[in-house]
């Protein structure tokens, strides 16, 4: 088993090269017992919807530092401490971009082994991050946790239920939106995470209100919305597009056995070209218990854990 060892931190800018400008804002978790001498895997860890690093995707990074990984969690552009305008900007191919951005920052440490790089995620963090493991073979092993391929959930709904059609209406709600920011200096809003309990309309939901708008995960810089705009991006996005061809890295897919969304994680399991690939049920959890619920974290994080050290 990985050894448990108690990490540290540093901050740092990352610059990205993808043409849109933004430099993201990063927090790098280091194990205890680090030596710049020696050579490390790591691990890229990507943030939920409508959130930040220093919510469940650090609590993840800490973890997986604990472990004896290097692992970065960042905000995405145009989100969190990062740069870029319309602020709150919910492009599922510059997320995914983002995360090869924060690869080649860790390709000039010295101390980083470049074949030894792997990508988490949870919820869209999960989907962008089987997404840039298809784009980018620089990622050698890929792990997600109440993963959510956020074009899947869009088109057709938390439990899949919905047909594609049925998501015309946003895109024309997308168009619209365009067209007002276009002559307005206030962007249109909508929501990823219900904005009131009054809006969740049942239990999971309430809980990811909960989590966005309570004490237990709220952070000022995740208000749990997007731009309106980024509807005309999402709703066509499918972040395993090729995935029956291109993603033949190792594969371990985490969800709640209660998780009304793990369809779209039994979904990627059963689309991925990997013949090393694993689907673990968390009996009892739901989406967000995954996010910072106890025992529940703890076991993800070891698998996941045990699951870099064995495959980076």
């Amino acid at each position: 088993m990985p050894r448990t060892q108690s990490p540290t931190t540093e901050a740092v800018s990352i610059e990205t090269r993808n043409g849109y400008g933004t430099t993201l804002a990063a927090i790098v978790h280091l194990p205890s017992e680090f030596d710049t001498g020696t050579t490390h895997s790591a691990v890229v860890v990507s943030h939920t919807g409508g959130g930040v690093k220093e919510q469940t995707a650090g609590l993840y990074a800490s973890k997986l530092a604990a472990s004896g990984l290097v692992a970065v969690a960042y905000d995405a552009s145009f989100q969190g401490e990062s740069t870029g305008t319309p602020r709150q900007l919910e492009n599922p191919h510059i997320r995914t971009e983002d995360i090869s951005a924060v690869i080649d920052f860790l390709t000039t440490l010295p101390y980083l082994d470049n074949n030894q790089i792997g990508a988490m995620g949870i919820c869209v963090g999960g989907g962008y991050s089987i997404n840039a493991a298809i784009n980018d073979p620089r990622i050698k092993a890929v792990g997600t946790v109440s993963m959510v391929n956020i074009g899947q959930m869009f088109r057709n709904g938390w439990d899949g239920s919905g047909a594609d059609a049925d998501a015309g209406s946003a895109l024309a709600q997308g168009a619209g939106a365009r067209i007002h920011d276009a002559s307005s200096a206030e962007r249109e809003r909508y929501p990823l995470a219900p904005m009131r309990k009054q809006d969740a309309q049942n239990p999971e939901e309430e809980e990811i209100w909960e989590y966005y708008h309570t004490p237990r995960g709220a952070h000022p810089n995740a208000p749990g919305f997007m731009t309106t705009r980024s509807l005309n991006q999402i709703i066509t996005y499918d972040a395993f597009h090729k995935a029956e061809v291109y993603l033949t890295q190792p594969l371990l897919l985490i969800a709640g056995s209660e998780d009304g969304s793990k369809w779209m994680t039994e979904d990627a399991h059963a689309r991925a070209a990997s013949t090393d690939k694993s689907l673990y049920l968390m009996d009892g959890a739901n989406h967000m218990t995954l996010y910072d619920r106890q025992p529940y974290v703890n076991d993800a994080a070891s698998k996941l854990a045990q699951f870099f050290a064995d495959k980076l």
